[in-house]
């Protein structure tokens, strides 16, 4: 009975609550990740095809410009629409008590810092 008592009981709780921990900073580590791949990827959709419209083998200028520019305006637009979207998962999951959607958890790997 002893293998069973409180103190290997919280031993375990400790265990799992350190695992659990480390699966949720993995889980933001990827969203984060996956989240900087996407926009990356419609940058270089958008901005690409708007600001370098026929390819060479170096960027002049007025493209170096436009694409920074382009590349400013669209993350910014992504920060925005993430924290939009962050707010609205908070507000809904205030409405109905909770729930599995920890609002900290999501918003750490949203916004890039790109």
């Amino acid at each position: 009975m002893a293998i069973w008592g409180s103190s290997g009981s919280n031993a375990a709780s400790s265990s799992e609550a350190d695992i659990k921990t480390h699966l949720m900073n993995q889980v933001r580590q990827e969203a984060a990740v996956t989240n900087a791949r996407n926009l990356i990827g419609k940058v270089n959709e958008h901005c690409f095809e708007a600001c370098v419209p026929n390819p060479g083998t170096s960027l002049s200028s007025a493209e170096h410009t436009c694409l920074s520019q382009c590349m400013e305006k669209y993350i910014s637009f992504w920060n925005a629409v993430s924290r939009g979207y962050i707010s609205r998962l908070a507000n809904e999951r205030k409405a109905y008590g909770g729930g599995a959607l920890d609002p900290s958890f999501i918003q750490s790997g949203q916004e890039s810092s790109l």
